[in-house]
């Protein structure tokens, strides 16, 4: 009787963490229309556009993005090999503002 508590105590608590994990997903894609909608920053697709290709020439597959609403930041994410490579991108302008894990 006590195990299959102990076992719903864990699974509801695994349950749980998804949840807020993707509340926290919408914040970032809401506060991400809204800049690019106000003109504050570029659309991630017209950054994708010129920032994918150039990586899978170099044998990178691209794996996602991420905004910062606070600094106007995109984080692009690639694997190459067993390597993730992180691109910071400037919103507003497009500029690379920096490359990590090379």
């Amino acid at each position: 009787m006590f195990k299959p508590f102990i076992f719903a105590l864990s699974l509801s608590g695994l349950l749980v963490i998804p949840a807020e994990a993707q509340k926290a997903r919408r914040v970032e894609q809401d506060a991400a229309f809204q800049a690019t909608r106000q003109g504050a920053v570029r659309s991630l697709r017209a950054i994708e556009n010129e920032i994918v290709p150039e990586m899978k020439e170099r044998g990178a597959d691209y794996i996602g993005a991420e905004f910062d609403g606070d600094n106007l930041l995109y984080r692009l994410k690639f694997m190459q090999g067993k390597n993730v490579i992180w691109i910071d991108v400037d919103g507003p302008t497009g500029t690379i503002k920096r490359t990590s894990g090379k």
